[in-house]
């Protein structure tokens, strides 16, 4: 196998997205790739994938190798932190069998990663799959019984202009299949008209499937400058004791943004918000409600989210998976009805018709005598 690319390389591969076009080389450093992010390098139709650390550790079931490998799209895994070091955007990469070039200059040895290894990684994942939950429950319950007064307790909202009072509200996460699944619910949209929030890079589907975002919230590490420029408001997670990194890229992109203080992730700010703006319903797309969503994302437990799910939860409906739910499948019965009713229209106008009544005659008449009838 031989592949030749433009490099374009971020440590932190969501962050990468954006800068990729259409058949550059990945470069990341990424432990277990996660779902979504492969999904976005697949739509992103980069030729290969170059990772610094194992795709897949074995750690827990993570699913961006599998999706990775059944688009087609090679991993050169496991290259060592001094190589990727060693690697700047833009270079001129060439893969063969085992050697990584870099402007024509033989950088390391690679191994690709097989299906055969990843469904060695994901037998071991699933040996140590009790001990990994157990550790996450414990974390949970360690972290709930910290934030349990903070959460529960009203909390500060940030100032904004747009209310959601009465209203219902859209939340859209960049999660598994949430563009999909937005897609799905376009005849809800167009007929609620909900006030869309998109929480960080949720925020660009929203505006990919030819909506505009209202309001957009989060650290604003994912979300494109294109997005923030088009959205109506913008609110900034910040950590609970004030310190707000996002708002940088916003001053720096000259745009006005409110703060946020808020001690759980950006999508259970965003629920806490539309709730107590006293939405009449919220609409999830995207949302992260287990383990495996938690473990790829980077965190140990999900205390804040069940704690939040626990105050707010009576008014969320999660659309996750309505995409699997229902597609638009004409089978040949429905077509075959469709005939049918077509017909019968016809058939009352043939009837009443004196012109078409003597061309339905000749037409009857013609086909007794080519059948000898």
């Amino acid at each position: 196998m031989e592949i030749r690319g433009i490099a374009k390389k971020n440590h932190r591969t969501k962050a990468l997205i954006s800068q990729l076009s259409y058949n550059d080389i990945a470069v990341i450093d990424h432990m277990d790739i996660d779902g979504v992010a492969a999904m976005q390098l697949v739509e992103k139709k980069v030729q290969a994938v170059i990772n610094a650390a194992p795709s897949v550790s074995g750690k827990y079931p993570n699913r961006g190798p599998g999706v990775l490998y059944s688009a087609g799209v090679p991993i050169i895994d496991n290259i060592g932190q001094d190589a990727f070091n060693k690697i700047t955007n833009n270079d001129y990469l060439e893969v063969d069998e085992d050697r990584l070039m870099v402007n024509g200059s033989c950088l390391c040895n690679i191994k690709y990663l097989t299906q055969n290894d990843i469904d060695i990684k994901m037998k071991e994942a699933s040996a140590n799959f009790w001990n990994v939950l157990d550790k996450f429950i414990e974390n949970t319950l360690n972290y709930a019984k910290r934030e349990k007064e903070l959460i529960i307790q009203p909390a500060s909202l940030p100032n904004i202009r747009l209310q959601m009072g009465g209203r219902h509200v859209l939340v859209v996460i960049r999660g598994n299949n949430h563009l999909e699944d937005l897609k799905a619910i376009r005849v809800y949209i167009e007929e609620m008209n909900p006030v869309m929030v998109g929480v960080d890079g949720g925020a660009d589907a929203i505006l990919d499937c030819g909506y505009r975002p209202d309001i957009i919230i989060g650290d604003m590490d994912s979300v494109s400058d294109r997005c923030l420029r088009a959205c109506k408001e913008i609110i900034v997670h910040a950590y609970p004791d004030g310190r707000c990194p996002g708002m940088k890229r916003i001053e720096n992109l000259g745009l006005k943004a409110t703060n946020f203080p808020f001690i759980g992730t950006s999508e259970d700010a965003a629920l806490v918000l539309a709730y107590e703006q006293k939405a009449e319903l919220i609409v999830t797309v995207g949302s992260h409600t287990n383990m495996i969503d938690f473990l790829e994302k980077g965190r140990q437990g999900m205390a804040s989210t069940i704690l939040v799910q626990m105050k707010v939860g009576h008014k969320i409906v999660d659309a996750k998976g309505v995409n699997e739910l229902y597609k638009n499948r004409l089978k040949p019965g429905y077509m075959l009805a469709l005939f049918i009713a077509a017909l019968f229209p016809l058939a009352i106008v043939a009837k009443t018709s004196p012109l078409l009544k003597e061309i339905y005659q000749l037409i009857s008449l013609r086909m007794r005598l080519l059948l000898g009838l």
